[in-house]
């Protein structure tokens, strides 16, 4: 009984080889499930497991893949295509799968860094903007405080300005600041 069962596998590959598209379906119909079930041990995936049935039988009616008898049993042969096909598809989907990661994290990181550009921008002008609404003095220990890092005690020996003053003009331009309608509706002050 094996033996009708391997040579009529071998009368079938032949006659497919020749352009026989009858015994190419013969040889779907009896071999489909069991590629699939293989495919689908190794991949773990339905869609994975479709495709590399798909692959199997495109590379028999393609000759690609040549069958010798002397080298084992027909469905044996069917087997190893298929473990290497569904090895191919696993390798391809991890390169693919690695290649988006990065290229998603690539993008990501890009975006996140644009986003934090304009954002420190847009915030730089709206405080740009309401120290512009202090006046002169105000404007001068803040920028130099704040903007410059310049302590209370350099600010007053580069100006002349005595200390008590610098200290009296930072509080009061801090005051004006915080009731700024520019701040108050992009920073939420209360």
């Amino acid at each position: 009984m094996e033996h009708l069962t391997v040579q009529r596998d071998i009368d079938l590959y032949e006659r497919m080889v020749s352009g026989d598209q009858k015994a190419f379906e013969n040889l779907y119909m009896k071999y489909e499930k069991l590629i699939y079930s293989f495919a689908y041990r190794m991949t773990q995936n339905h869609s994975s497991a479709e495709e590399v049935v798909q692959e199997v039988f495109l590379k028999l009616w393609k000759k690609h893949a040549q069958y010798l008898e002397e080298k084992g049993k027909f469905s044996s042969w069917l087997l190893t295509i298929t473990r290497n096909a569904s090895m191919d598809l696993l390798s391809r989907q991890t390169k693919h799968q690695h290649a988006e990661f990065e290229e998603h994290d690539s993008l990501t990181d890009t975006a996140l860094h644009i986003e934090g550009v304009i954002e420190k921008k847009e915030q730089s002008n709206t405080v740009h903007t309401a120290i512009a609404q202090l006046n002169e003095e105000q404007q001068t220990v803040i920028r130099l405080c704040y903007l410059n890092g310049m302590s209370h005690e350099k600010i007053s020996s580069d100006t002349g300005v005595p200390l008590g003053t610098v200290k009296s003009r930072i509080r009061l331009a801090l005051k004006h600041l915080k009731s700024s309608q520019t701040l108050q509706r992009d920073y939420h002050f209360t």
